[in-house]
């Protein structure tokens, strides 16, 4: 029944209630007590003000226990009642009240707030017409009915219309908290796709360049005794790649500590560079591209390329023998890739790694597809990427 509420929030609330009641209560004592002087005076006047403590002490709590709140209210309006006294000013903490059940109680309370206005309206109406004898015209039967009708109809009316005020803010905070909630999920897709498209890059560059770095190192610790040129050409294509994937990997830290956007990205241009790496580390690439591009693709549409030969030239590198087929077709409305290497029976490619998954990503986000198969002795990667229809 006791809401998390902040200390600022609480004190605030007290603060208000307790401004009120010094406002309020006077007023009412002035203005609705008995005359001074008759007997009653002074027990009416207390309770009066045990009223008045109880009404702004729900208020103090409404939105700390917005039931407990509702109870004060009923206590301190039986008490007003009971000490005979008709609508007074403090009465405007029972508005308050019911504002804070529909606002913030639970369902329940929400319920016995609207049945509590309904109620409380009713016993109202009764209270003027019977006791405080409020009436309209000569006050006979049906003149009496008709004034109940009037004022029970006042007073729900009063009541409902703070308990309806409640209820629009509690849809209001009920909206913020799904809109707060929708964002932050958003803000999560967002960074987990962000987290996969860095960890994809970040294993096209390392495992293209350890791949290349390692087929070097190995070529250079068999020739380093029959051909020493041979082995100082290794090192410096091991350096060369290294350093070009030093590059690359510092770009995409500073991307993630950053949040800034793709940065310098590789284009078709670079592909001759990527095909002379291969090379290096004893690989020969087979290249033919038919039909040629007929037109400046797409910068996302030339990374996918780039990045999926990458890959599949790293699985050849590390599981072909020595020859690579590659074929590239420009068509109109879309890019096909193919690409074949020899494979020996051992060798098990695109299991337990994230090479062929990444490649499959890349082609998707593309708007395209792509599969990677072995086939026979052969190890076939074959990809189809949408670039629109040439003007």
């Amino acid at each position: 029944m006791i809401r998390p509420l902040s200390r600022t929030a609480l004190v605030l609330d007290i603060v208000g209630a307790a401004l009120l009641f010094v406002v309020l209560t006077p007023m009412s004592l002035v203005f609705y007590a008995p005359v001074p002087g008759g007997g009653s005076f002074g027990i009416a006047a207390a309770a009066m003000v045990v009223a008045s403590v109880l009404m702004f002490g729900g208020v103090a709590i409404g939105r700390l226990a917005p039931g407990l709140a509702l109870a004060a209210a009923w206590a301190g309006a039986i008490v007003q009642m009971l000490a005979g006294f008709g609508p007074l000013p403090i009465d405007f903490a029972i508005l308050m009240v019911l504002y804070a059940t529909s606002a913030w109680g639970t369902r329940r309370v929400l319920w016995w707030g609207f049945g509590s206005a309904l109620l409380g309206g009713l016993v109202a109406a009764l209270f003027m017409v019977f006791v405080s004898g409020v009436s309209f015209g000569s006050g006979s039967g049906w003149e009496q009915v008709t004034t109940g009708t009037l004022l029970l109809a006042l007073s729900a009316m009063a009541l409902g219309f703070a308990w309806v005020c409640g209820l629009l803010w509690r849809v209001i905070l009920r909206a913020r908290r799904t809109r707060a909630a929708q964002l932050q999920a958003e803000s999560l897709a967002v960074e987990e796709q962000e987290r996969v498209r860095i960890a994809r890059d970040m294993h096209d560059i390392v495992a293209h360049s350890l791949a290349v770095v390692i087929a070097q190192a190995d070529g250079a610790r068999y020739a380093a005794a029959v051909k020493p040129e041979m082995a100082t050409e290794a090192l410096g294509t091991i350096a060369q790649t290294a350093r070009g994937a030093l590059s690359d990997v510092r770009m995409l830290l500073t991307q993630l500590r950053h949040r800034q956007g793709d940065g310098p990205q590789p284009t078709l241009a670079d592909l001759e560079a990527l095909f002379a790496q291969v090379r290096q580390a004893g690989i020969e690439p087979r290249v033919t591209v038919d039909p040629m591009p007929p037109g400046e693709p797409p910068g996302a549409i030339q990374l996918a390329v780039y990045r999926i030969l990458q890959e599949a030239l790293t699985n050849a590198i590390r599981h072909g023998d020595g020859a690579v087929d590659v074929h590239l077709a420009w068509l109109p409305d879309r890019v096909d890739i193919d690409v074949r290497n020899t494979v020996s029976r051992e060798a098990v490619v695109g299991q337990g790694g994230h090479g062929v998954i990444g490649m499959r990503e890349r082609a998707q986000l593309a708007g395209g597809s792509l599969q990677a198969e072995r086939r026979g002795t052969q190890f076939v990667v074959h990809a189809s990427l949408p670039i629109g229809v040439s003007e």
